[in-house]
């Protein structure tokens, strides 16, 4: 349909319920999908008309709106409603998201207080969607499925398979990937699916007015499991949420279900990252969809973030199942020089710095790119050999000062920096976010201790670069 009918056809629909007529019509950006949106004005009143040649999504999402406006949600109301027409009203809620809040008060990658307490607000508001609403809720309206059962999951999953690892050029076996999503789907059917699932929970669905959070675009709704909303949320991937806030957050949903809804924590999160990984799929499918197959350049710039969530997924979560063709595609995504380099993205990098000894062998970097650099650091003058410092390790102020006074420990150090300088640009004008290095010496006590230390000093002076640091002998003790 034109949109001179669309007009037509949303200015008499206004006109009967506000009782003036539009003078004024905006266009509202559309995002992925048919849908369209209007700003319609009168003189005194205003309202969002949509359009939607998609009958049954509109039923799906009217009926949830006037459902969860009877429960005392923060939802826009729906004014009138036209379905011959494909056409409803419903209450303007401005022009404020999350998304916009975040991106509008964020300063390179800090987290203000102010979106934080925001985002708690939102997950009070969860799950009175999940559990509370959703008792009374008529789920025979959902469309297209009503349950996140086994159908919709390998729909997203080949969605992912066939809009994004294969238009990616990331290389798999069909037929062993398609045994691993099944597993995959049989492990996450395992716990309870009861709860209404709101789908696409994610940033840009939530409206901020008055400091305070209303939802739209529900209307793919219906039964599932709590994790997956949550997960939208945490993982969603331009948001860039730090992963201490997400587990901050994780921490306080799940507190919230045990104390108030009677959800044991451990529950919950038993299978929380199983959808995590599902739902990035998902958006990685999606994105595949709107970007290299629609062409719709805009998309593709948040490959970049959801690599860079899977690749922490990858090197911080095991899964309770197998699924090595699955993992190998993974793999494949996160060591993409090309899809980390789509849009005008710069992420943070991680860099991994650890100590270590040659009696327990080289440390694998089984967690990142399956490379790194590891220094010897054997040759350097060993203060472990001295009585007054057996004891003691390169944390210990006296191993500091007899290192820092040896010239040829100083030069070593000026040598790794110069190096981990250029690699750091190289790396963050590719955008991969991870880097491993390792120091090692005999005892893995004294001088790659030390060493490691330095580096990491060296680093965190760095923009845009975050360091963990550890001593795995001093570990092991």
């Amino acid at each position: 349909m034109n949109d001179s009918l669309i007009y037509s056809d949303l200015a008499g629909l206004f006109e009967k319920w506000a009782g003036e007529p539009v003078i004024n019509t905006e266009p509202l950006p559309a995002h992925g999908s048919d849908r369209r949106y209007f700003r319609l004005s009168g003189q005194s009143r205003r309202a969002i008309g949509a359009f939607n040649p998609d009958r049954k999504e509109n039923m799906a999402f009217i009926e949830f709106s006037r459902h969860f406006k009877g429960c005392s949600l923060p939802v826009p109301e729906i004014y009138s409603v036209d379905l011959d027409r494909n056409i409803y009203i419903e209450q303007d809620l401005g022009d404020e998201t999350l998304f916009s809040f975040l991106s509008r008060v964020r300063t390179d990658h800090h987290f203000p207080e102010q979106v934080l307490q925001i985002y708690r607000k939102v997950l009070l508001e969860l799950p009175r969607f999940q559990l509370e609403a959703s008792r009374d809720l008529d789920f025979s309206v959902c469309y297209p499925r009503a349950r996140f059962d086994r159908q919709s999951m390998m729909w997203d999953l080949n969605y992912f398979k066939y809009y994004f690892l294969k238009l990616a050029k990331i290389s798999f076996d069909e037929q062993a990937l398609e045994d691993d999503f099944g597993t995959l789907v049989n492990y996450l059917l395992s716990t309870e699916m009861d709860y209404f699932l709101y789908r696409d929970f994610q940033s840009r669905n939530i409206m901020i007015v008055d400091g305070q959070p209303y939802f739209i675009d529900y209307q793919g709704g219906r039964r599932g499991a709590l994790q997956y909303d949550l997960a939208s949320l945490l993982y969603d991937a331009k948001a860039d949420i730090p992963q201490p806030v997400r587990d901050l957050l994780l921490n306080e949903y799940s507190t919230l279900l045990q104390e108030k809804y009677n959800i044991p924590a451990g529950q919950f999160k038993q299978y929380y990252f199983g959808y995590v990984f599902i739902r990035l799929m998902q958006a990685l499918g999606a994105y595949g969809f709107r970007g290299f197959y629609e062409r719709k350049s805009h998309f593709l710039k948040s490959v970049p973030f959801a690599i860079q969530n899977l690749e922490w997924l990858l090197n911080n979560v095991t899964l309770p199942v197998a699924m090595p063709a699955l993992e190998k595609a993974w793999l494949g995504i996160v060591r993409s020089s090309f899809l980390r380099q789509l849009g005008d993205v710069h992420l943070n990098m991680n860099v991994r710095i650890q100590s270590f000894s040659y009696k327990r062998g080289i440390p694998l970097d089984d967690k990142g790119h399956g490379g790194g650099f590891v220094f010897d650091c054997r040759f350097l003058p060993n203060p472990g050999r001295l009585d007054e410092f057996k004891n003691l390790t390169g944390n210990d102020q006296p191993v500091i000062e007899f290192l820092q006074k040896e010239a040829g420990v100083g030069h070593f150090l000026e040598q790794v920096q110069s190096m981990m300088r250029g690699v750091v640009s190289n790396y963050q004008a590719r955008n991969f976010t991870d880097l491993m290095i390792a120091f090692g010496c005999t005892g893995g006590q004294h001088r790659s201790v030390y060493c490691a230390n330095q580096l990491a000093g060296f680093f965190e002076k760095l923009p845009n670069v975050s360091v963990q640091l550890r001593h795995r002998e001093q570990e092991m003790k």
